[in-house]
């Protein structure tokens, strides 16, 4: 018997740039050795040990669950679509800066993760590029002050920051003879002794200035100080550093949210968020990371054009849907005052997620109380959710928008 509304275990990932305390506090969590929880992963990804917990207490991944019985739990149209749940939930605390990265596109992906596999590439191997066959778009919210470089910069306010910085004048030329895409060709494949070259003087300039809190988290200056102290190694200057101002550098206020596409650079450099993408873990690095690194395979796939960045600001309604081009998922949040409540119709498999309150959910056969130290539920097709707030709350729910 499928049991349609039930509490979900994310799984913790233990990155080394995670923060300490925001995952485990809303888990309830000790945390006496101060161990990076970097992300919270729930869905089906191979990658994602996520359980679901049924009546009586049993626990079951939620992949091998929903395996059982998918037509029914996903409804015919996602699984027709999909034939899984298609997307990947996840908590971020972003204490130290994430690798520049950007994900292929679906069909890339496809023939690129082919391609590793005849090469004889483990799935686990370091320097494995793609760990699936599905594109990875990615839409993220901010749960506090949140900071992230994202596509380049338009035309004039990346030559502005060339011709400012000395040691980047030397991109100038190139740039407006060969475009967005022969500076960061010639970015990414520069020697690493010119790499030292042309960042070493940069960084005994502006280390200082950091460390003395005489700059600001709007100024590229700052990142640049922080990656140079944060990725240092013996006569190895981190290239990423280039894309820190190559890139937009954004401040994103609690409650705003952007997508990202494939094809699209970016990093996180600080802060809390919800995300949520397609359920893929390919991720293709050029920088600011301690992990394996292909600029061939950046270059391949990054969109090396002007991006004017589409920041969707926080609505003063209770509810907010965060719209995206994808049909992979969708993401809403719902501010409920103590007392409020709502019903869910629920058309396929959605993820209910508690970041702030205590809450109950209740379809008639189940009741799921979601609070700190218990925040997430899955409930399926076929369930009507009615959800109370006990306390003022923040719920956010996961799902695939059904046209």
């Amino acid at each position: 018997m499928t049991q349609l509304l039930a509490p979900l275990e994310g799984d913790v990932k233990h990155y080394d740039w995670g923060g300490s305390s925001f995952i485990p506090s809303l888990l309830q969590m000790e945390n006496p050795q101060m161990k990076p929880f970097a992300e919270y992963w729930m869905g089906v990804h191979p990658q994602a040990k996520c359980s679901i917990i049924l009546e009586g207490g049993e626990k079951i991944l939620l992949k091998d669950y929903v395996a059982k019985s998918p037509e029914k739990l996903l409804g015919k149209p996602v699984f027709d679509a999909f034939g899984n749940m298609p997307f990947l939930l996840k908590l971020l605390d972003v204490k130290d800066m994430l690798s520049i990265q950007v994900h292929p596109s679906k069909k890339q992906a496809a023939i690129d993760f082919e391609e590793e596999n005849k090469k004889g590439i483990a799935l686990n191997a370091p320097n494995r590029n793609y760990k699936d066959m599905n594109h990875k778009p990615e839409l993220m919210v901010a749960m506090s002050e949140f900071y992230l470089l994202h596509g380049f910069k338009p035309e004039d306010e990346l030559l502005t920051i060339l011709k400012k910085i000395p040691e980047l004048k030397i991109f100038v030329s190139v740039f407006k003879k060969q475009g967005y895409e022969g500076l960061y060709k010639m970015a990414m494949e520069l020697p690493q002794v010119e790499v030292n070259e042309l960042l070493q003087p940069l960084i005994n300039r502006i280390i200082p200035l950091y460390q003395q809190d005489k700059l600001q988290k709007d100024d590229e200056n700052f990142w640049a100080a922080r990656a140079a102290l944060t990725f240092v190694q013996p006569n190895v200057i981190d290239r990423g550093i280039f894309s820190i101002y190559f890139f937009n550098l954004l401040h994103l206020k609690k409650g705003e949210a952007i997508f990202q596409d494939a094809g699209v650079p970016h990093a996180y450099l600080e802060g809390y968020n919800v995300e949520i993408m397609a359920s893929s873990d390919n991720v293709l690095r050029g920088g600011l990371t301690t992990k394996h690194i292909d600029t061939v395979e950046l270059l391949k796939h990054t969109k090396c054009k002007a991006t004017v960045p589409k920041i969707i600001k926080v609505k003063k309604d209770s509810e907010q849907v965060y719209k995206t081009p994808v049909k992979d998922f969708e993401l809403t949040s719902y501010q409920l005052k103590k007392g409020e409540q709502l019903t869910l119709e629920i058309k396929t498999a959605e993820i209910l997620l508690l970041t702030t309150g205590n809450v109950t959910l209740n379809n008639k056969k189940n009741e799921v109380a979601l609070h700190t130290g218990n925040i997430a539920a899955a409930a399926f097709d076929g369930a009507k959710v009615k959800v109370k707030a006990i306390e003022d709350s923040l719920l956010f729910r996961a799902g695939t928008p059904l046209k």
